[in-house]
């Protein structure tokens, strides 16, 4: 049975860097360090926010490579390798296994979707062949499938899942599953709104898309929380949540490429379907991170 989780506090849901050209692997590495220097808990390579999705094959291996090898064990690197394709998921499982990823963040599958015994079947058989740990990610805003607590549980015994990542959004299934796993899963808040009430139910922790811009103050949310100052952790989830309503005014990671953009981090660059940010919504992300103090 596992002994501690892959990461207590944030995984930053990292983006990655681009241009016309491809991946900006010298912007990438300036990032990776940075984010590394302020302490973070873990970082997710190649997930929703790191546009995986319109990553090449050969692009998504060389980014949770190049991941590894930069940050050196300096904190976990978890690499998103899901898909509806499941022996596609397998291979990269494997891939990203045997180059050093420290973890795998596996989304439900999308379009094709399946039912909840197809999705019990699917990770176990992922998961019987990943040497890592799992963490299995729900997002039906964007896959249209729901992982229900029933299922949760049903997963909940194998040696290699490890933990959830829950984007739902629905305080109360989430509780729900939390009564049904106990120890068993470790839950993370997919959603950084929910920080402070997915901690109260005895979450890990959050993988998060505020951390790209501001990582120590989204620590210091979970921070707060267990030195037992949930009232200063909550009164910081409410000061940040314009910023962070702002940073999903169009669809991730639209909004925070543009705000890395505009802090030297990055070109504004997203691959097609994604377009850069309107300017009516930058204006007022704009305008919460000037308040901020981000630029």
């Amino acid at each position: 049975m596992r002994t501690s989780p892959v990461f207590k506090g944030v995984a930053t849901a990292l983006i990655t860097p681009m241009n016309s050209q491809g991946v900006d692997y010298d912007s990438f590495a300036r990032l990776l360090d940075w984010q590394v220097e302020q302490g973070i808990n873990a970082l997710v390579i190649s997930g929703t926010t790191g546009e995986g999705s319109t990553l090449e094959d050969s692009e998504h291996k060389e980014v949770v490579k190049f991941s590894v090898e930069r940050v050196a064990g300096k904190c976990p690197i978890i690499a998103a390798t899901g898909s509806n394709d499941t022996a596609y998921a397998i291979e990269l499982t494997k891939y990203c296994c045997d180059v050093g990823a420290d973890a795998m963040l596996l989304v439900t599958p999308y379009y094709n979707k399946a039912t909840q015994n197809g999705l019990v079947k699917m990770y176990s058989a992922i998961a019987d062949a990943s040497s890592k740990p799992i963490i299995l990610y729900n997002v039906p805003s964007r896959t249209g499938i729901n992982i229900e607590p029933e299922t949760y549980a049903k997963l909940a015994d194998h040696p290699m899942i490890a933990g959830i990542k829950e984007a739902n959004g629905n305080i109360s299934k989430i509780v729900q599953t939390a009564q049904l796993v106990g120890d068993k899963l470790d839950i993370y808040s997919g959603n950084d709104d929910q920080i402070v009430p997915i901690l109260s139910i005895g979450g890990k922790g959050v993988i998060s898309v505020l951390s790209n811009p501001m990582p120590k103050e989204t620590m210091a949310i979970c921070e707060k929380f267990w030195a037992g100052d949930v009232k200063g952790a909550a009164a910081l989830q409410c000061k940040l949540l314009p910023l962070i309503n702002a940073l999903f005014s169009e669809v991730n990671p639209i909004p925070v490429k543009a705000a890395m953009a505009a802090m030297g981090w990055c070109e504004n660059y997203v691959r097609l379907p994604l377009t850069p940010m309107e300017e009516a919504h930058w204006k007022k992300l704009e305008a919460l991170m000037k308040e901020q103090g981000l630029i």
